[in-house]
């Protein structure tokens, strides 16, 4: 919001580089593009947008950064798939600048992904269930090597995860349960911990696949709430650790 000269708020008036932005954005729901759909080229969008070059070309790096549109050099410019990777990316820096001083807002997102990865119980165990859980098994095995070698074993915890949503057919399940997982990890070294042995982060994960192969709908719930007991111990220390 702006104030005139009489104290009143009005709205905001849009700079041209977010005026430009917008209208490329609306040009892509007007014409119903989808992801890989090509863009006008430069010279279009300066007619089309009554824009000069390098104001159009600003707003497209802009909105490439987003991931609306995807640059091919020497091919044009195309409608983005919109990944999250901002998202994530935006998690991760707000978590690093909270941690420091406080773990607030990890115990907040932590509150987010669980529920999240609780309330697609049903949906995973009766589809996995149905599928199989060879993949989860194959998984877990290799967990339990790293385990048994006193290892902790953070990129079989990222597949696991994966291939919990990946025969959902729900991209954003998938997507954003990723950037939760990313997010924690980047900040994994700045709290205390862990608190738990590689062979109880295993037992967390056969225990989950123990209730997928029982169709144990119920008991996933709880066996994924305690699977998410080690971090929420680790950010519950921190969280009563005194100011140096």
């Amino acid at each position: 919001m702006s104030t005139t000269e009489h104290g009143v708020s009005s709205p905001a008036v849009m700079t041209n580089q977010q005026r430009i932005r917008e209208a490329i954005k609306q040009m892509i729901l007007d014409r119903d593009l989808q992801p890989g759909d090509p863009l006008p080229t430069e010279a279009e969008l300066m007619e089309l947008l009554d824009a000069s070059r390098n104001p159009i070309r600003e707003a497209i790096k802009a909105l490439q950064a987003l991931g609306y549109v995807e640059v091919r050099h020497g091919h044009g410019t195309y409608v983005g798939s919109l990944p999250l990777t901002p998202l994530q990316d935006f998690l991760i820096f707000r978590l690093r600048r909270a941690i420091p001083g406080s773990v607030h807002e990890a115990a907040e997102l932590l509150q987010v992904r669980e529920a999240l990865e609780v309330g697609m119980a049903s949906d995973v165990v009766r589809t996995l269930h149905r599928n199989g859980t060879d993949e989860l098994a194959s998984i877990v095995a290799a967990m339990k090597t790293k385990a048994e070698a006193g290892r902790f074993f953070p990129q079989e915890d990222r597949r696991f995860h994966a291939a919990l949503y990946g025969t959902l057919g729900n991209t954003l399940v998938t997507e954003l349960q990723d950037v939760f997982w990313a997010s924690f990890h980047a900040v994994d070294p700045q709290l205390p911990g862990p608190h738990y042995t590689p062979i109880e982060a295993w037992g967390w994960h056969q225990r989950l696949l123990d209730a997928i192969d029982n169709a144990d709908v119920d008991g996933y719930r709880v066996r994924m709430r305690d699977h998410f007991d080690g971090i929420r111990v680790r950010i519950s220390h921190a969280d009563e650790a005194p100011e140096s």
